[in-house]
């Protein structure tokens, strides 16, 4: 899987010989000497890539620079790199998202291995994100009225209960259903309820 690799590390040689090896993987490298120069230029999240975070850089640390672009919605997955095995920093980095952590000297297939793992989970975040903002557009295409339908059809209302609760006709509803489903571009109930779930269009009762 192709993609682009952002790599964070204050050793000069380092960065030289990593790029040279995923540069041979077929990888695109950008390089950085710190981590407040990536922030400086965020890495686009609307190309496949990922990020090797060296953990001890100076300046912004690599697990402050996770919390910085985590904070910024960044959805490029997290390879760390460390000189030493640190069990506290290591699980706190998992837990705020990072894809793999790996101890220098890495081996160079452990390294490509995760980085084709998170090339390939950044690939999964971008198709959904994808549907996301196609289901967004979808939903925004919809009437007041019709998204108000939407909202009970997908929490199991009857289209009587629903003309009840809005105060109209059984037909009308039919119609504004029949509608929804067109606009929605679903085919049956189940679809349109798996969709609603999905996305978070369909809110939990309290």
């Amino acid at each position: 899987m192709q993609g682009r690799v952002h790599v964070v590390d204050d050793d000069a040689s380092f960065r030289t010989a990593i790029e040279r090896r995923l540069a041979l993987a077929g990888y695109q490298v950008a390089t950085y000497p710190s981590a407040q120069q990536l922030l400086d230029h965020p890495p686009s999240d609307d190309e496949p890539g990922c990020i090797l975070l060296d953990v001890r850089i100076p300046g912004l640390s690599g697990p402050e620079l996770q919390g910085r672009l985590n904070a910024l919605g960044s959805t490029l997955p997290i390879v760390f790199l460390t000189g030493y095995a640190d069990t506290p920093t290591t699980v706190r980095a998992i837990k705020a998202g990072a894809e793999d952590f790996l101890t220098k000297p890495v081996e160079p297939q452990e390294l490509l291995g995760a980085i084709e793992r998170a090339m390939a989970r950044h690939a999964i975040l971008r198709a959904e994100q994808q549907k996301l903002k196609e289901l967004q557009a979808l939903l925004s295409a919809l009437t007041a009225r019709e998204r108000q339908v939407l909202d009970l059809v997908v929490r199991g209302k009857l289209n009587k209960q629903i003309a009840h609760e809005l105060g109209t006709t059984e037909r009308t509803i039919k119609a504004h259903r029949h509608q929804v489903m067109e606009k929605m571009k679903v085919q049956s109930l189940a679809e349109l309820v798996t969709m609603a779930e999905r996305f978070g269009v369909l809110r939990s009762e309290r």
